[in-house]
C-alpha cells in the first residue's frame, strides 16, 4: 500500500508538472504569433490552475493519467496563417516536455541523481524526478500520434501540401471516436498505441537518461 501511495503522490505531481508545461507553451506560442486569444482567455500562465480540465482531473486521481484543457486559439490571427500556424502552435506542447524531460534528466546524466520509481509513502526527489521525466516523455510521444484531436494531427496538416491537408481535415470529425476505440482496446489486451509508442518512449528515455 505505501508504494502505492508514493506512486500517486509521484504521479500527480509529474501530470500537473507535464499538462501545464504543456498547455502553457501552447498559449505561449499563439500569443507569439499574433493571437491573443489565449492570453485573454487566462491561458498564458503557468498556474496549473488555468489549464487542469475537470474530466481530465478526475481521470488523474482515478487511473494516474489526465490532460488539460485545450488552449482556444483562433488559427485566422497567426501572422503566418492558419495552416503552418496551427502546426507551430500544435508542436510547442510535445516539444515543451521534450524540453522538459531533457532538463530534468541533466542531473541524472551528471549522476547527481539515481533514476527510480520506487519509494516510501512520501516519494522521494529522485522518483519525483524521474516519474516527470517519463510522463513528460509519455506525453510528447502520446500527442505527436496524428490522430484528432491530438497535436500530431495539426501537425502533419500544417506539413502536408494543401491539396493532402484539406483531404486530411475532412476526417477530423471522426478522430476522436477512433482515438477513444484504440484506447478502449488497451484495457482488452490489444495495446495499438502501446506498440507503437512504446519503443519510441525507450529510444527517448535511452538518449535522456541512459
Amino acid at each position: 500500500m505505501i508504494p502505492v501511495i508514493a506512486q500517486y503522490i509521484a504521479n500527480a505531481i509529474a501530470l500537473l508538472v507535464a499538462i501545464d508545461v504543456h498547455e502553457f507553451c501552447h498559449a505561449w506560442m499563439a500569443n507569439q504569433l499574433g493571437d491573443p486569444t489565449p492570453k485573454y482567455q487566462g491561458r498564458l500562465t503557468l498556474n496549473p490552475l488555468a489549464h487542469l480540465d475537470p474530466l481530465g482531473t478526475l481521470m488523474l486521481i482515478l487511473v494516474r493519467f489526465g490532460w488539460g484543457k485545450p488552449v482556444p486559439v483562433n488559427p485566422y490571427n497567426l501572422r503566418n496563417g492558419p495552416k503552418s500556424g496551427m502546426a507551430m502552435v500544435s508542436f510547442a506542447g510535445p516539444l515543451a516536455n521534450l524540453i522538459t524531460a531533457a532538463f530534468l534528466a541533466l542531473p541524472v546524466r551528471l549522476g547527481l541523481l539515481m533514476p527510480t520509481l520506487r519509494g516510501n509513502i512520501i516519494p522521494s526527489l529522485e522518483m519525483v524526478v524521474t516519474t516527470t521525466i517519463l510522463v513528460n516523455v509519455i506525453l510528447a510521444i502520446f500527442n505527436l500520434i496524428p490522430i484528432p484531436p491530438l497535436d500530431g494531427f495539426r501537425l502533419l496538416v500544417g506539413l502536408l501540401p494543401y491539396r493532402w491537408s484539406y483531404a486530411l481535415a475532412r476526417y477530423e470529425s471522426y478522430g476522436p471516436v477512433f482515438l477513444m476505440l484504440l484506447l478502449a482496446m488497451g484495457f482488452f489486451g490489444v495495446n495499438i498505441l502501446g506498440l507503437v509508442m512504446d519503443p519510441i518512449i525507450r529510444l527517448v528515455l535511452l538518449l535522456l537518461i541512459g
